[in-house]
């Protein structure tokens, strides 16, 4: 069960939340305290930001070290300035491959997705419905076998399909494809999730069964004024607020926030 980060506001150092907290993403690598599955995450890591003053494509860098080997990291999260970026870290579920085309984030047509959670018995449940249910395009570029670069996949042929969707709109609706999915198939999954497209960042912590993985935000914080903090674990003391479950976050700015129902995958306005 991964780790996630998530930032959307006045542009930092990503050192600011993967390094320097006292629980930050490089200590909920080896340390995590909320997870409900697995020990460690040191299969590997990313990063993805945006700098839209050179180019509206996100930037990547990812491993497959565990993030604290990486010696690379720390002088890039320094000298990166950027308004909006996520990071994760990963502990793989068995059996799928630790490789880069594995390694989140997963980027294309401008967004960036990180997943944390899983479909259960992915590849004998519904790695083929999935599969059958995408645009030759959209099945054309997934390059790895995660189960969550197929619900990545899902999301951006939603967005194909019906393309005056909202961000929050098509995430909602790739996981009510999914759930009704699952409920066909009798599987279960967790997708919490954070998407953003450089100028705003949705999120949503959501399973079709217990437990689901723990999410949390704080904005306008004195540790990160003119910003939100997405996050698996509170990176430091202060007020986060946890995610309810079944919910979604929609994030336009410090100041525009909007937490949004689920009702079995189904957005509630």
């Amino acid at each position: 069960m991964c780790r996630l980060l998530g930032y959307l506001g006045k542009p930092l150092q990503p050192e600011q939340l993967i390094y320097q907290p006292d629980h930050s993403l490089i200590v909920q690598s080896y340390q995590p305290q909320q997870m409900t599955a697995g020990l460690l995450n040191a299969d590997g890591f990313g990063l993805g930001w945006f700098d839209q003053a050179l180019d509206p494509q996100p930037y990547l860098y990812k491993n497959i070290l565990p993030i604290w080997s990486d010696i690379n990291l720390p002088h890039l999260s320094r000298y990166i300035h950027s308004g909006c970026f996520v990071g994760y870290v990963r502990s793989a579920t068995p059996p799928l491959v630790v490789d880069l085309t594995n390694c989140q984030p997963f980027t294309e047509q401008k967004l960036l997705f990180v997943h944390n959670g899983f479909i259960h018995n992915f590849r004998t449940t519904l790695y083929r419905p999935l599969r059958n249910l995408l645009s030759d395009q959209s099945y054309q570029q997934i390059h790895g076998t995660t189960d969550s670069e197929h619900i990545f996949a899902l999301i951006l042929d939603t967005i194909r399909r019906s393309p005056d969707l909202t961000l929050a709109q098509a995430l909602a609706a790739a996981l009510r494809i999914l759930t009704d999915l699952a409920q066909q198939f009798n599987t279960y999954f967790s997708a919490n999730i954070l998407l953003s497209d450089g100028k705003q960042m949705v999120a949503c912590r959501y399973a079709n069964r217990e437990p689901e993985p723990t999410l949390y935000w704080l904005a306008n914080s004195e540790h990160c004024p003119d910003g939100v903090i997405i996050a698996s674990e509170p990176l430091f003391e202060d007020q986060w607020q946890a995610c309810p479950v079944q919910s979604l976050l929609e994030i336009h700015s410090p100041d525009q926030i909007q937490l949004h129902r689920l009702t079995n995958g189904s957005l509630v306005i």
